[in-house]
Formats: structure tokens, C-alpha cells, sequence
């Protein structure tokens, strides 16, 4: 392993339940990025990264439907963000400003500066690694649309190689 390598828990779509063996693979992280549609603070609250943790509100996380105290603070979240890592900067956005099937081109020319984008929104695990930057999907990391059963990924980012697992737990729970 290289030395200066980290370790990067990609989520998204949470929708208020947060599967418990999503939070436990992405608290082994040294930093965690949620894409998005989280709905309330204990989700945040279970997210315990080494380092940082960067998430950002989607679209459903602007509901009147919530209890204020916890609505308060998901809607403090920005749009989007930022997070530099060891050979280069991942960007985050939950990607429903582009419609409901956001195209990797409009991602792309939105974030001309990133290594990788993150985002959620459509709840289907995608990675796309054909075109600079990179464009990736965690999936869903609740129980709400998991196609197949909750999901993240995991980037290991040094100065010299990036490289992404995809986590996926057959049942959601």
C-alpha cells in the first residue's frame, strides 16, 4: 500500500435509514462523501470518518416533512463540494439539477477541475471511468430503490493510482 494512499466511503441516497453494514464499511474510511437525499441527522450522525466527513443535500432533503431539528441541519448542507485528495480533487453534487437521469457529459463539463464526480440521485451503482473525470454512483445505502441491496463505493486515492471498489449487500435489512 502506498503511504500516502487514503480511503474515500462514497454513499448516497440514504432516505433516512442507514443500512448498519454500509456505516460500518464506510467508518473505516478516512474520509466519507454522501451524495445526497440523507433526510435527517442520525444519519449523519452514525457516519464516524478518520478524517472528514463531506456531504451535501439532495433533493428531497429540502421537505417540510421532517422534524425541524433535523431539517435544520440537512438543509444547512451546500449543493455541492469539494474534497482534495492525493492525486487530484473529487467533487460532489447529488445531480437532480440535471433531470432525473443526470448525463455524465453535463457532470463533466460542470466540474472541469475534478479527478472524479459523485453524485446519486438515480439510486443505480454506475462508475464510469471512460472519460476524464471520472463519473460515479454509489447506488442506495438505505432501503428505499437499492436495485439489488444497499450499496457504496470505496476509492483508494494516492498520488500515483486511483482505484474503486463497489460494496453491495445482496438484502436490504
Amino acid at each position: 500500500m502506498n503511504t500516502n494512499e487514503v480511503t474515500v466511503g462514497i454513499l448516497s441516497d440514504s432516505h433516512g435509514f442507514l443500512d448498519p453494514r454500509i456505516a460500518e464499511t464506510v467508518n473505516q474510511c478516512d474520509h466519507i462523501v454522501h451524495a445526497g437525499d440523507i433526510f435527517n441527522a442520525h444519519v449523519l450522525s452514525q457516519l464516524k470518518p478518520k478524517d472528514s466527513l463531506v456531504a451535501v443535500a439532495g433533493n428531497n432533503d429540502f421537505s417540510d416533512f421532517w422534524k425541524a431539528e433535523e431539517s435544520a441541519v440537512v438543509n444547512a448542507l451546500p449543493e455541492n463540494d469539494e474534497l482534495e485528495l492525493p492525486g487530484g480533487l473529487l467533487v460532489v453534487e447529488h445531480g437532480h439539477r440535471f433531470g432525473n437521469h443526470p448525463g455524465h457529459e453535463q457532470l463533466r463539463a460542470s466540474h472541469t477541475s475534478a479527478r472524479i464526480i459523485v453524485y446519486g440521485h438515480t439510486h443505480h451503482r454506475v462508475i464510469d471511468q471512460d472519460e476524464k473525470p471520472w463519473v460515479v454512483n454509489p447506488g442506495a445505502s438505505g432501503k428505499v430503490r437499492t436495485h439489488g441491496g444497499p450499496s457504496c463505493l470505496l476509492l483508494h486515492a494516492s498520488s500515483d493510482e486511483w482505484k474503486i471498489d463497489t460494496v453491495l449487500f445482496a438484502d436490504s435489512i
